[in-house]
Parts: C-alpha cells; sequence; structure tokens
C-alpha cells in the first residue's frame, strides 16, 4: 500500500495575491492553468486533474474567465468577515 492511497485527487487548488492588481491576480490564475495542463499531459495517469479552484468573492470572476471550475465565494454569500483583513493578512492594508 502506497502513502495517501485513499486519497483521490480530483484537481487543484490556488488563492491568487492578494492585491486588487487585476493583472497580477489573473496571472496567478493563469500559472494554476498552466500547471493543471502539464500535469494533464505529464502527471501520474491514476490522478485526475479536472478541478481547477481558483478564486474567492473579490476576484472570482477573474478566476472563472481564467478557468476555473470550482469558486469560493463565502463573503459574497455571508458577508464580511468579523475581523479586518489585515487580521488574517498583516501587513496588507485594513
Amino acid at each position: 500500500m502506497t502513502p495517501f492511497s485513499h486519497l483521490k485527487v480530483k484537481g487543484l487548488m490556488t488563492l491568487a495575491l492578494f492585491s486588487d492588481d487585476e493583472v497580477r491576480v489573473r496571472a496567478c490564475f493563469r500559472r494554476m492553468r498552466h500547471v493543471q495542463a502539464r500535469l494533464r499531459q505529464d502527471g501520474p495517469p491514476e490522478l485526475s486533474y479536472d478541478q481547477l479552484s481558483m478564486g474567492m468573492s473579490g476576484d472570482f470572476e477573474w478566476a472563472i474567465e481564467e478557468g476555473a471550475t470550482l469558486v469560493r465565494v463565502g463573503q459574497a454569500i455571508f458577508g464580511p468577515r468579523p475581523l479586518p483583513d489585515a487580521h488574517y493578512w498583516p501587513g496588507m492594508g485594513g
């Protein structure tokens, strides 16, 4: 039995750079799409790379345009976090 033999990989997930800069955020998503394509071509055949989970409430439109099949939109549904973003990402502003 190999390590993690019961783990069934379905795809990849990333969070983009924490930024309002569309060009830089899209570049993160685009890189992940290229990683997905390379794994589909050269990765272990027993793993699946069909899902591409990218994007959150603030950038999910860009993520979808860049190939996301899953997005995380919790704040869009439930409202903002109870603490400011700077609490979770120190140095990134308020």
